[in-house]
């Protein structure tokens, strides 16, 4: 039998490709196993890409949300720089009591953009997820010598919170006409009862009154931004309130937005390899209403149903109704929590809990 293994990262513990391989050392049928790790541009896009395209890896030094040194790096094939938010804005960078998007900023982001450009890239591709940030790109901006300003001309301060004074940016993105596509499957608007402050905020650590600040600072900043690179309606973009608002930034400086999960299965053939699978096994830290809205277990369930596959889902915990995932194309779910039955077991050895998984999956479906 041919099992194909497509999994997303298991957010917290486990990359997109440890998941996979953990399926594998616990497979204990005489099957042909395809690993396939998947990333919809949030944490583990870069690695992931690097697993499927020839290039480089480069490393570079940027900042975290608050400012911190840490260890960034592009992914350089040919003409095209991948490079990855989570590496200098993700919320793993930060513990829960550092966690405030008020303040926190997506300038390290920039550098690594930056970076891009400096080693000749025609064109960046910027995958968008598992932010901790909510400013709309502000940081990025200031990064590329464009730092958003207040109405007497001077810099305002890092984070979300501060954007209700911007007045205009102090200077022109060092860019190079460099194209950028943003990669991301969140399709939310940047203001609004559907935007990033509403919708993604209260994940990153802010209150109910830091919401309401945050959805009006990014209303003006939309503003700023319409009127400094020529473009209208920002505020109601798909894919604009991505990564806390940075794909509105990457909206209004040309950038395009296109799907995460799309581009890199392109990538890595997994059409072709959906078409030769017998069986399909793929996953994500946490299986919930929010996997079923354009998340990668999403489209490889419904991928699998197209083509009458049956689709196992491996999930740190599982908060789905068998009814709604059925319809999406799922077949069964497991999850470390209930295998366990312990929560701190499954966030502590979720290695171990998917090896004994597969090996379940191999001896029910190994025949």
């Amino acid at each position: 039998m041919r099992v194909l293994i497509c999994p997303d990262k298991f957010a917290g513990t486990l990359s997109a490709p440890e998941v996979a391989q953990a399926v594998v050392d616990g497979w204990a049928g005489p099957d042909d196993l395809i690993k396939r790790p998947l990333s919809d541009g949030g944490p583990g896009f870069v690695e992931v890409l690097a697993s499927a395209l020839p290039g480089r890896r480069v490393p570079v030094p940027t900042v975290d949300p608050l400012g911190r040194p840490v260890q960034g790096e592009i992914l350089l094939s040919g003409p095209t720089a991948y490079i990855e938010s989570a590496h200098a804005c993700g919320l793993h960078l930060l513990t829960a009591e550092e966690r405030d998007p008020n303040s926190a900023s997506s300038y390290g982001l920039g550098l690594l953009l930056l970076a891009a450009v400096e080693a000749g890239a025609t064109e960046v591709v910027i995958g968008l997820g598992g932010s901790a940030v909510n400013d709309a790109g502000a940081g990025m901006l200031a990064a590329l010598g464009a730092a958003p300003v207040d109405i007497a001309g001077y810099a305002l301060p890092y984070g979300g919170a501060y954007l209700n004074a911007a007045a205009a940016l102090g200077g022109v993105p060092r860019l190079r006409q460099v194209s950028l596509i943003a990669a991301t499957d969140v399709d939310n608007p940047l203001t609004g009862l559907q935007g990033a402050s509403n919708v993604f905020g209260p994940q990153k650590g802010a209150s109910r009154e830091d919401v309401y600040r945050l959805d009006a600072a990014l209303e003006q900043f939309a503003g700023v931004l319409e009127k400094a690179f020529g473009v209208e309606d920002l505020q109601r973009v798909p894919g604009g309130g991505a990564a806390g608002g940075i794909g509105a930034a990457l909206i209004a400086l040309g950038g395009r937005v296109v799907s995460g999960i799309g581009l890199v299965s392109t990538a890595i053939g997994l059409e072709k390899e959906l078409d030769a699978a017998d069986l399909v096994i793929t996953g994500e830290g946490s299986f919930d209403h929010q996997s079923l809205r354009g998340k990668v277990v999403a489209g490889i369930a419904n991928a699998a149903r197209d083509r009458g596959l049956p689709c196992v889902v491996l999930a740190g915990r599982n908060e789905t109704g068998y009814r709604e995932a059925a319809a999406a194309g799922v077949t069964e779910t497991y999850s470390l929590t209930e295998h366990f039955g312990s929560t701190d077991l499954a966030m502590n050895e979720p290695g171990r809990g998917l090896r004994e998984l597969a090996q379940r999956l191999s001896e029910q479906w190994s025949r």
